[in-house]
């Protein structure tokens, strides 16, 4: 890697999405600030603070200040002048590793000055408190702030203060957090410090403090230049002195009236500028003559406010269901009316559809792993219950656009509570994601068709940076919150069209789809009755994400910086699980559920949620019974923020007891808000103003809110849409005379939509639920490349769902009707692979992001609205939800530029089998395995838009289409029988990169070779190989081959052999007999997954991406063996009345549970829901149970280190501990501990023993960040040893897969003598190893980097088990993402993981 690469990755490394990820999460070994590619726009003439300059004396260290910018004139006293609450503070050592830290000083060395020669580093804990802490409190607080085992490490005073070095010149940055709203990282310590007892702990937040040697002094602008590197401006500020105070000095506004009926609508518009209210001429003329001519008063700011948020185009989707004039004509139907018009042709199936936050199809009786007595401790048993499929699609571009990670998250975010605020309450399961940006611009990398010139908005974040941010932030929100991801798709794209426009994604799509299941009892939203409770659940009010329904529907670059940094949120995945929680409570109590209806809080805040769920019948709220996390809110602030993790729910009266019970157990707040009073109004009081006047004596004031909410919120007059329709100015592609094959393969393969996904995969969790049956990632060497993703409903069944995406931007530049219906033809070729009920039971969500409002592009829309309607009633599948983005355009350069309209069909449906799923790697060889092509073009091999016409430089003029709907019905229907017969090794459909990119990724991912020999047909090789004609490649048996080409043709379907594959990996492509490619397997492949490589070292240590690509040219197929036939667990355990208790144990943030308890279920165990709540509120004893489970996942979001808040909840709260203590002698007990509780049991001195909870042993192995410095989910091999543990008895010998996920699983030994003798025990009986099962430290075989490749530490006496690997994730082939076809298992079957728990179920009846 050349100095441009190292620095560009050292910046990125450092960039903001680390510094989001580890503030809220540490699950990295890297803690720098955020990195800002562009030149930071810093201004000193908005602060008092002191100058930025640098002492000229040596060793003496000095505070650099404040860029000043990006704190605000409020903000800035309280900072450093005028105290409040008390702060303490505490600084910590080291804040990044040095390999990190060498990384960045390399980075500063060549972006700011070479006379800079060291640099260190160390975090500042701020802590605010209510009174002071004694000095028992205080040890306690110590203990959590420092690294559990080096209190040396943790002091009152700088570290950096006391350095010295002389000769040289010292200057310190310090960075933190913006003090106008608590960070989530604080919510989570505040939380750690109340369930040790630290009630006195109001708020906990980190900044980060650096200190630079330098040769000369540093000039004011390098330092400024060094801050800019190292924060984010958007959410953090330099910090000029120590924090005295949070205290912001922000003074709540009041409510004040609007002129309307003096001014008339110059009052309206007034306001709409001053607030950015998104108010469109339209919108101005019907509310002037709503307050003028039918309220006839003065409307409040909080009403102007709610309208326009609850009323913009974001929420009510005006264009969809407005009026259409294309060409001076108006249109017979609306947007909405064509889109649904393929739903009322097709309901089949439906349940839901076009109303609530999702939809649904039927699905199936099955038997459900759920608590008998849901919202308490109890066990777990399954029960029959009717789950149908859900699906939901969001996009959240606007926020990504401005700040990429937390708009991410809350995109993430917000989908989830879609989801499971669906009906009455549903399920959470998996989740897809899209990113669409502009072009990369990555130095370093082989980008030939980026142009240069292009300048981008200094107010949005660049392409590559909401890239690594936004895929970074909606991952990170997942893994907390424990939904994986199974599916997604990645696209850039930035050009000048032959019409002169430039076209590109300067406002990107974040686009984030949830697959889920819903009660069939619940299906339908209660309606609200008079004397219900109008109940908001979740965390707390801040001032965060004022405005953002309003500002998401203007085009980029409309509205004042400020306003769009105002709507971007903040995300809380640890506080949205707890939600989840209360509400699956809920509904897992069936027809007991208390929920009548629930809404997510999203765009517009309470009053958008508060006004849905009200609607019609009306209510009053009080304003002050909303749980607010910042006193200083206006009403304004409170009615209108969009702060997350919030749901609206009506209950009954009667349920109030219950549903406070739930919350209370999940350390969740509920607070009742109003009631349901018939008036059919929303009328929006404040209680403590009106105690305020009617102590003085006064008449209470007037609501801030009164409204009649049919007119704001019901059967509005539609909008009207006028358009005309463009020419498309098109050339033809002209690629130049002598360029091969191999010359076009060398930029295909590295363009992002072709090429490798790695770099987004590893990062995000794709097995946590134990419900994925099939995730992107397929093969020996688990490439990213499957096309469709599946779901089981439960762990007993075999019946599930499956999803596929499908989209086409690039051909829609071209023609947006072809664009629609290759989006189907995608998404049903992708979702083929996977064994359906039947097509006519497929429906999808329509996401259309389009610059809807700007010339041409409307009509584009409807045009190819119109053609998608047709191709799908002629299918016979269905539209039955979608969302819409309509102002995808930005400012850039003195021009509007324009994102490729975009639909993306999100096609989903029932699977009666989950274990007939064909993936694209090749898997026969010798001779056996056939390529077969189905052309759904029946010949016709047209290049617009392809990949191969955007790498140079081009869209051509001839766009691919599905010409022949019914032969689509005929090939799905054709390959679904040959799928239901096994007649398919491996499948792959033809889209990005055509026909040749097909092939070669098939190859890559079975890690074979292949010989294609096909005929061009009197066409060009680049036509031949390059089409993105829709198509599908079959690899069969050649055994086989008559019995599938005389079942395609009982379809009318042809199919055509074009090649066969080889052990040997080499690639031969002929065509016409004529050799155009020869070439390894390996090395096509490098180039594929290039790209990936590059974009992974700006998000992971560069050592460890080498490590991985170079190891990449010599992998095979993983050498596992079994020592042992797994089986079933014997029928008289799985019968008896009683069985054994298990206890399995979860705090906040645990996400691992049910799986968990299913593996114990499957083994013959009675699992029970047991959390540190429920211990500490003396609810339940472990007395009762044979063995507990500390379960994987984030507990407290993994703030102050992994399980480090777990640790301490059990460490500090005596009468808990001793139970755990008590448990852990008595010889007839067992216990595991898993991933986070793997981390939990090394915190308490659990393994290997025999210490729980005592005197701290500086000795202790614990397990620390992950060498690469950040999370990783792999399926990983391991190799079982001889050891004492009872739950890996008759297992040793075995090599094997398993799922590992987690940020901080590197095994470290700070004592030698402890490793050598655990060694020399046997208490490490798990080891990562390579493909050829050799115990490894190699990366990524050893994901972490764990020392001898240690994964899992037991006890002497074998009966307590640490490890990070998580088998309770493959108890069952099925959930297995590979393995040998030599092993003797079934796919429907138990995998070798499910002895683990049968053997300490077998122990149980010896003991």
């Amino acid at each position: 890697m050349n100095t441009s690469q190292a620095t560009r990755a050292a910046l990125f490394l450092n960039g903001s999405n680390r510094q989001a990820m580890l503030l809220q999460r540490s699950s990295m070994s890297q803690l720098w600030g955020s990195v800002r590619m562009r030149t930071s726009r810093l201004s000193l003439n908005r602060t008092k603070a002191v100058s930025l300059r640098c002492s000229a004396q040596p060793n003496k260290p000095k505070a650099a200040v404040s860029t000043g910018s990006f704190v605000t004139a409020d903000e800035l006293p309280s900072l450093v002048e005028k105290p409040a609450a008390e702060v303490i503070h505490f600084y910590r050592v080291p804040l990044i590793q040095e390999s990190a830290n060498a990384e960045l000083l390399k980075a500063v060395q060549t972006k700011i000055s070479n006379q800079i020669v060291s640099l260190t580093t160390e975090q500042s804990f701020n802590i605010g408190l209510e009174s002071k802490l004694k000095d028992e409190k205080l040890s306690v607080l110590k203990w959590i702030l420092q690294e559990t085992y080096e209190p040396e490490n943790l002091g009152t005073d700088s570290f950096l203060e006391r350095k010295k070095q002389e000769g040289l010149h010292a200057v310190i940055v310090e960075v933190g957090p913006r003090l106008s709203f608590t960070t989530a990282w604080s919510t989570n310590a505040v939380s750690i410090c109340r369930a040790c007892g630290l009630d006195e702990v109001t708020r906990l937040e980190r900044s980060r403090r650096y200190l630079l040697f330098s040769k000369e002094p540093l000039l004011e602008n390098q330092i400024k230049e060094f801050a800019a590197m190292v924060h984010d401006r958007m959410t953090e500020c330099v910090y000029t002195q120590k924090l005295v105070s949070f205290e912001t000095n922000v003074v709540p506004e009041e409510v004040k009236y609007v002129p309307v009926m003096e001014k008339g609508r110059k009052a309206l518009e007034e306001i709409n500028q001053e607030m950015g209210l998104a108010f469109d001429e339209q919108d101005l003329q019907y509310y002037t003559r709503l307050f003028r001519e039918d309220i006839k008063r003065d409307p409040t700011n909080v009403e102007l406010f709610d309208i326009a948020q609850s009323n913009s185009e974001h929420s009510r989707h005006w264009f969809f269901a407005g009026n259409m004039v294309i060409d001076g004509k108006p249109m017979d139907k609306s947007l909405m009316q064509i889109v649904k018009s393929t739903w009322e042709a097709n309901r089949n199936n439906s349940v839901i559809g076009f109303k609530d936050n999702s939809s649904a199809i039927r699905g199936f009786l099955v038997n459900q792993l759920r608590p008998l007595l849901p919202g308490s401790v109890c066990l777990l048993d399954v029960s029959a219950r009717d789950l149908d499929i859900l699906f939901t699609a969001e996009t959240h571009n606007f926020p990504c656009a401005v700040a990429p990670y937390p708009g991410a998250e809350t995109g993430a975010g917000g989908r989830i509570r879609d989801t499971h605020a669906t009906g009455r309450g549903s399920f959470v399961v998996a989740s897809t994601s899209g990113y669409c940006v502009g072009n990369l611009n990555m130095e370093g990398s082989y980008a030939p068709w980026e142009d240069s010139s292009f300048q981008y908005p200094s107010n949005l974040a660049s392409p590559l940076q909401i890239l690594i941010d936004a895929s970074n932030g909606a991952s990170d929100y997942g893994n907390k919150f424990g939904e994986p991801m199974i599916q997604g798709y990645t696209r850039t794209f930035g050009m000048r069209l032959p019409s002169g426009d430039r076209r590109e994604w300067l406002k990107p799509i974040m686009f984030s789809a949830g697959i889920g299941q819903i009660d069939h009892t619940h299906i339908t939203k209660g309606e609200p009755e008079v004397g219900m409770l109008v109940v908001k659940i979740g965390g707390p009010a801040y001032r965060i994400g004022m405005g953002g329904g309003a500002a998401s529907s203007m085009v980029s670059g409309q509205n004042d910086a400020e306003l769009d940094f105002n709507a971007v949120q903040r995300g809380d995945a640890e506080m949205s699980q707890k939600l989840y929680r209360v509400v699956r409570a809920c509904i897992e109590m069936g027809e007991k559920n208390p929920i009548i209806s629930i809404h997510d809080q999203g765009a517009g805040g309470n009053c958008n949620v508060v006004k849905e769920i009200i609607y019609p019948q009306g209510a009053e709220i009080d304003i002050r019974a909303v749980v607010v996390g910042d006193h200083t809110m206006s009403v304004l602030e409170i009615w209108g923020a969009e702060y997350q993790e919030q749901d609206a729910i009506l209950v009954k009266a009667e349920s109030r007891e219950i549903l406070q019970s739930i919350c209370k157990r999940e350390r969740l707040s509920m607070a009742v808000i109003g009631t349901i009073n018939g008036g059919g109004r929303c009328t929006l009081i404040d209680s403590t103003a009106a105690a305020k006047c009617s102590k003085e004596g006064l008449p209470p004031p007037p609501p801030a809110v009164d409204l009649e909410l049919e007119k704001v919120l019901g059967d509005m007059p539609k909008k009207t849409f006028k358009f005309n329709r463009i020419a498309y100015a098109r050339e033809p592609l002209d690629i130049a005379p002598g360029i091969t094959l191999m010359d076009a393969l060398k930029r295909v393969l590295r363009l992002p939509s072709v090429s490798s996904k790695r770099f987004l995969t590893t990062k995000v969790d794709r097995c946590v639920t134990g419900l994925v049956a099939q995730q992107q990632t397929v093969g020996p060497l688990q490439i990213t490349l499957a096309d469709v993703a599946v779901i089981a409903q439960t762990f007993t069944d075999l019946t599930g769902g499956a999803c596929a995406i499908g989209e086409q931007p690039i051909k829609g530049l071209l023609d947006p009707k072809a664009m629609a219906r290759l989006a189907v033809g995608e998404a049903l070729t992708n979702l083929v692979w996977a064994k359906v009920t039947a097509l006519s039971d497929v429906k999808a969500s329509g996401n259309w992001m389009y610059a809807a409002k700007l010339e041409g592009e409307g009509s584009a829309m409807y045009d190819a609205a119109i053609a998608l309607s047709e191709a799908m009633i002629e299918l016979g599948i269905a539209i039955d939800g979608g969302k819409d983005s309509l102002s995808m355009a930005a400012h850039a350069d003195g021009e509007v530029v324009k994102a490729p309209g975009n639909l993306v069909i999100s096609a989903y449906v029932t699977c009666p089998d989950i274990t007939k799923t064909v993936t694209p790697d090749l898997k026969l060889g010798g001779d056996d395995g056939i390529l077969l092509h189905v052309d759904l073009a029946k010949g016709k091999r047209r290049l617009g838009g392809s990949a191969l016409a955007q790498v140079f430089g081009q869209i051509g003029n001839d766009c691919p289409d599905l010409d022949d709907v019914p032969y689509l019905k005929n090939v799905f229907d054709g390959v679904q029988a040959l799928i239901a017969e096994n007649l398919v090794s491996a499948g792959h459909d033809i889209s990005d990169g055509g026909l040749v990119v097909t092939a070669l990724e098939m190859a890559f991912a079975g890690n074979k070779g292949i010989n294609l020999d096909l005929a061009s047909n009197g066409i060009s090789l680049f036509e031949t190989l390059f089409s993105e004609e829709l198509g599908l490649v079959l690899e069969i048996s050649k055994t086989n081959l008559d019995a599938v080409m005389e079942k395609l043709r009982a379809f009318d379907v042809t199919a055509e052999i074009i090649g066969n594959v080889t052990d040997s990996p080499l690639i031969e492509v002929k065509v016409d007999g004529i050799t155009h490619l020869s070439e390894k397997t390996s090395f096509l492949r490098d180039m594929w997954e290039d790209t990936s490589f590059q974009l992974e070292k700006l998000q992971r240590l560069a050592s460890c991406v080498e490590m991985e690509k170079e190891g990449l040219k010599f992998r095979h197929e993983p050498n596992w063996k079994l020592s042992f036939i797994p089986s079933s667990t014997n029928n008289n355990y799985m019968s008896q009345d009683v069985k054994p208790k298990v206890a399995v144990i979860r705090e906040e943030g645990s996400n691992g549970d049910r799986e968990m308890s299913a593996a114990f279920y499957a083994a013959g165990f009675e699992p029970w829901d047991v959390t540190v709540s429920d211990l500490l509120a003396g609810d339940i004893t472990l007395d009762q149970f044979r063995g507990i489970v500390f379960v994987g996942g984030f507990s407290y979001a993994d703030v102050l280190d992994s399980a480090k808040g777990w640790a301490a909840s059990i460490r500090f709260n005596e009468p808990v501990l001793s139970q755990f203590q008590e448990f852990y002698k008595r010889p007839d007990t067992f216990s595991l501990g898993i991933c986070n509780g793997c981390q939990l049991m090394a915190l308490l001195g659990w393994v290997p023993g025999p210490q729980v909870g005592g005197s701290l042993d500086t000795s202790q192995p614990r397990f620390v960040h992950n060498e690469s410095g950040r999370f990783e989910c792999r399926f990983t091999s391991v190799t079982i040893k001889d050891s004492p543990s009872i739950m890996l008895k008759g297992m040793e010998g075995s090599t094997l897969g398993v799922w590992a996920a987690h940020g901080e699983g590197r095994a470290y030994f700070p004592d030698e003598g402890v490793l050598d003798h655990m060694l020399h025990s046997d208490l490490a009986p798990l080891r990562y190893c390579d493909d050829d099962g050799n115990v490894t430290e190699a990366y990524p075989f050893n994901l972490n980097g764990s020392p001898l490749g240690i994964a899992a530490i037991c006890s002497p006496d074998g009966r307590h088990l640490a490890m990070m690997p998580h088998p309770e994730r493959c108890f069952l082939m099925w959930q297995f993402p590979w393995y040998p076809t030599s092993w003797d298992v079934e796919k429907a079957g138990p995998s070798p993981w499910l002895k683990m728990f049968q053997n300490a179920r077998d122990w149980l009846e010896s003991c």
